[in-house]
């Protein structure tokens, strides 16, 4: 089933003229090892942007910014700080995370939460390579999403990906390790562990370049902060981050040279545009 404008609408959630940050969901991202600070910055970023009460960001590397001067709204709190807050909706983990023992611990403590989970990047990549960790996605009762790439999902499948076989493919993970799985690429692939999927019609080639997937992951993961379940999330998110992407390349930005972090501005107004009237 192909995604709509009409049907992505439906999706999101409407908000309320008297509503506060408590009640726009609590969200947090946890990545940005040495040297990859970055991709956890821009999954913040576009998780603010896409409308979360509240934005925490954990880095793995303890000489990172204690404040992003950008957008200072977003509340930078170690790892440990982090596991003590009791609000939170969701959890991103995996842009920038690296593959140290500091990031097998903290994805084994997430993966043990009863938190909405979403998993992306190195987070993947430590979980095809620990079966430990596999074996403990797999028995999650929370809402968990999974946005690997093709080389990422071929991990996880332990062998390639054929490019016909996309379909089948993310059905296969999104059932193996029970979860929701968006198979990115052109024309991604929204697959739930009970068999239901959607192909995204949206983006172009300007999504082909660094920092795209983190945005993607921090837009998915603070519409499921916000209340959607995570197929709902998934699916939105995929939907307006190639909607945002199709934005800027009609208005002359892009394709080559379009950056993720425009993408998560113009992600922004896309969610406006579909979702003008408070409930």
């Amino acid at each position: 089933m192909q995604l709509s404008p009409i049907k992505i609408s439906q999706k999101l959630p409407k908000r309320a003229v008297d509503s506060h940050k408590g009640m726009n969901g609590s969200i947090a991202i946890i990545g940005g090892d040495k040297g990859m600070t970055g991709a956890a910055l821009m999954a913040a970023r576009a998780a603010l942007l896409a409308g979360a009460g509240r934005t925490y960001l954990s880095f793995i590397d303890e000489q990172a910014p204690s404040v992003d001067m950008q957008h200072p709204e977003i509340m930078v709190r170690s790892p440990n700080e982090l596991s003590q807050i009791k609000q939170l909706d969701c959890v991103v983990i995996g842009p920038g995370l690296g593959l140290s023992k500091a990031a097998l611990s903290l994805l084994e403590f997430w993966l043990d939460q009863e938190t909405k989970l979403l998993i992306d990047a190195d987070a993947l990549n430590l979980i095809a390579e620990h079966e430990g960790l596999a074996n403990a996605l797999k028995k999650r009762q929370a809402e968990t999403i999974i946005t690997p790439h093709p080389g990422e999902a071929s991990r996880l499948l332990k062998h390639a990906i054929e490019l016909g076989q996309r379909i089948e493919s993310a059905l296969a993970l999104a059932k193996s390790l029970h979860v929701t799985c968006v198979l990115k690429g052109a024309k991604s692939v929204i697959a739930h562990h009970d068999g239901r999927h959607f192909i995204n019609t949206t983006g172009n080639a300007g999504l082909a370049s660094g920092g795209t997937g983190d945005v993607l992951s921090g837009i998915i993961g603070s519409l499921m902060a916000q209340g959607l379940n995570g197929l709902d999330a998934a699916s939105a998110g995929v939907y307006i981050h190639g909607a945002a992407a199709d934005a800027l390349v009609a208005s002359g930005t892009g394709p080559i040279g379009l950056t993720a972090s425009e993408v998560a501005l113009a992600a922004r107004n896309i969610i406006n545009q579909l979702n003008l009237t408070p409930a």
